[in-house]
């Protein structure tokens, strides 16, 4: 199905500002990430207590909320679960060590005639949150590796260097909007940063794979040429995808808890991974091409 029948749009033509724009946006990013703002990390990274408690009557999330302020944990995470009047409640220990549940249950005794059951509490230590953050780090690197293997073999060295530059692009871009705002960084985030990756793959993919068909049969062409040619050939397919994308994780962006922040993180990385498709990764094979490969005919 094509929802645009034929375009000739010359996107390269933009690519020096784009890149230009990336190049100031991915800066801002790493001042905010690691100067400024840093990360706002969840208690799978930092340590913390995970509860789930059950109320006798109906409660609402903000009644709760206001109870946790009492004991200065207004921040803490609270997702309404699936048990009658049931709640889960993550807390950062904040340095309250095993005494969090504690310290929880106080906050909770000022609702007012509304007694409740701790059904099960969760500590998540600080160890354990450090050996989180060192295995996310190595799984994300892991992937672009393997991921530009893989590239190598099915296209060319120069495609899988532009496809990793761009993954790059979108998991940074997306680490400094989180840093910026500080939205929460937890294992649904890493989830979400991973589906990122390999959704900006696909469409990479999708594009170079028309790039190597269009390099067989029109050899007279530059590479600038053939890679617009590509782009505009596929760009219905790219709107399509990225469209009805959007429109799901759009939605579940009005849910609640982890649900919401990861549709926060998918909306951003769609955004971006689409845009780096056509002005990342392509102009990055073209620039590899003339800097590496055109000296050597």
């Amino acid at each position: 199905m094509k929802l645009i029948k034929e375009t000739h749009i010359q996107f390269l033509k933009y690519s020096k500002t784009a890149i230009t724009f990336s190049g100031i946006f991915l800066l801002l990013s790493i001042i905010s990430i690691f100067f400024v703002r840093g990360l706002n990390k969840g208690i799978d990274f930092t340590g913390g207590t995970l509860m789930q408690i059950q109320f006798e009557q109906e409660v609402s999330t903000a009644q709760i909320r206001s109870a946790m302020a009492t004991e200065g944990l207004a921040n803490s995470i609270i997702q309404k679960s699936t048990g009658l009047n049931e709640y889960m409640i993550r807390v950062s220990n904040q340095g309250s060590g095993d005494n969090m549940p504690e310290v929880v249950g106080r906050a909770l005794s000022t609702l007012d005639n509304n007694p409740y059951e701790i059904r099960r509490t969760d500590l998540v230590g600080p160890k354990i949150g450090q050996e989180l953050r060192n295995a996310t780090i190595l799984a994300i690197i892991s992937a672009l590796f393997v991921i530009g293997v893989y590239i190598s073999i099915r296209f060319q060295f120069r495609f899988a260097v532009g496809a990793v530059v761009a993954l790059i692009h979108d998991v940074l871009f997306t680490l400094g909007v989180f840093s910026m705002f500080q939205l929460e960084i937890s294992m649904t985030t890493v989830a979400a940063f991973l589906t990122i990756v390999g959704y900006s793959l696909n469409d990479t993919i999708v594009i170079f794979d028309r790039v190597r068909e269009n390099m067989k049969t029109k050899r007279n062409e530059t590479i600038e040429t053939i890679m617009n040619i590509s782009i505009n050939e596929t760009l219905s397919r790219t709107i399509i995808t990225s469209l009805t994308t959007l429109i799901v994780v759009i939605v579940l962006a009005f849910a609640f808890g982890e649900v919401r922040i990861f549709a926060i993180a998918m909306i951003i990385g769609v955004v971006a991974g689409t845009y780096s498709t056509i002005y990342i990764a392509g102009p990055t094979v073209i620039a590899w091409q003339h800097k590496f490969l055109d000296k050597n005919k």
